[in-house]
């Protein structure tokens, strides 16, 4: 899984399927003028592609809100009118693909460079803008901005969303151009009192930040509207999503290979690393419930690096390398497979400190 040259950017997105609307996790390789995608079959990416994006011609649309449930999306449409929709694991993550992929796409325009670059950086909203008739829009039933349960940082509210979601959302709706545009409209609703943090991350940013810092373009700072604050969830819809494990601040997160416990055989699940209480949760990111599959808690694990010469005892299958693997408490082995030997130690040295 390393980088072959003429390789701009590599790396596990999901992809909406042509024919059957599954989604399906591949390992995605950009290149200059297209963009392949592989099987990841059995630890291990298949060496032919199983398809090809041909990028000359192509529009791309980001942030992509099509799909209600899977909001960092990335969606391409070919000079021949075929959609391909591919789903990052993070905001962060979600906006590089978009940059190095419409780079790709215009890479021999450098006219149309500069203009998506001023775009980008624009800072020009929009005449006799109305608070009350985007706060109206939001709270749309159809096409307002989704509010869901994030059970982060001690949040007990029922209906929130993150800033980044905010921020996708008054793009799409063309309310602003760039992300610039768009924090400075979400900062005037809450100082305006139509919406207010909730969480530690985005207190924490109103309280101590300067004026221009305290909405946070940020997938883990979490905003309600300001009258939603009755709506708290009560014990038993606590019990049910174990509100503790997840309250916790993110610290990192992204696709990783794990082996199973009892078949042993290799998925790729996204990997959500949480402090205080430190947790380390997995989810199916073809599934659209935002729920973990598994998770331990990190107090007295041991996380340790794999050599890359052979397979290592414990792990079953013709891995690709760039292992490594933790021991909890209770001495369950988890054994897990990063993009890149780089990869592998920033999750290293994330996950130590929490131990």
């Amino acid at each position: 899984m390393q980088e072959a040259a003429g390789v701009l950017k590599e790396g596990f997105l999901v992809k909406r399927g042509h024919v059957v609307h599954n989604w399906k996790v591949r390992w995605f390789v950009l290149l200059q003028d297209k963009l392949l995608y592989y099987k990841f079959e059995g630890g291990k990416k298949e060496s032919s592609p199983k398809g090809r994006i041909l990028l000359d011609g192509c529009t791309i649309t980001c942030p992509c809100l099509e799909y209600e449930n899977r909001p960092l999306l990335i969606k391409l449409r070919t000079k021949t009118n075929t959609d391909y929709f591919l789903e990052c694991c993070s905001r962060e993550e979600r906006d590089s693909w978009a940059l190095d992929i419409t780079g790709a796409i215009h890479a021999g325009h450098p006219v149309q460079v500069q203009e998506l670059h001023r775009m980008k950086n624009s800072f020009k909203l929009l005449e006799n803008i109305s608070l009350h008739h985007i706060v109206d829009k939001m709270r749309d039933s159809s096409t307002g901005i989704k509010l869901t349960r994030n059970l982060e940082q001690g949040n007990r509210y029922k209906e929130t969303f993150t800033g980044s979601a905010l921020v996708d959302w008054l793009i799409s709706n063309s309310f602003a151009v760039s992300r610039f545009e768009a924090v400075t409209l979400a900062s005037m609703l809450m100082e305006e009192n139509f919406t207010k943090p909730v969480g530690t991350r985005s207190i924490e940013a109103m309280r101590y930040s300067d004026l221009s810092e305290q909405f946070l373009d940020d997938s883990t700072a979490l905003y309600m509207f300001a009258e939603s604050s009755k709506k708290m969830l009560s014990s038993k819809e606590e019990l049910q999503f174990n509100i503790s494990e997840l309250s916790g601040m993110i610290v990192k997160q992204g696709f990783l290979v794990k082996q199973g416990h009892k078949r042993k055989n290799w998925k790729v699940r996204k990997f959500v690393l949480r402090a205080d209480p430190a947790f380390l949760h997995y989810y199916d990111p073809t599934k659209e419930e935002n729920k973990p599959v598994g998770g331990f808690s990190l107090r007295g694990c041991l996380v340790s690096a794999l050599e890359d010469n052979g397979v290592p005892a414990g792990v079953k299958g013709n891995v690709q390398g760039n292992l490594f693997k933790i021991i909890t408490k209770n001495d369950i082995h988890y054994y897990m497979q990063a993009s890149s030997k780089a990869e592998r130690t920033q999750w290293i040295e994330a996950i130590k400190p929490l131990t």
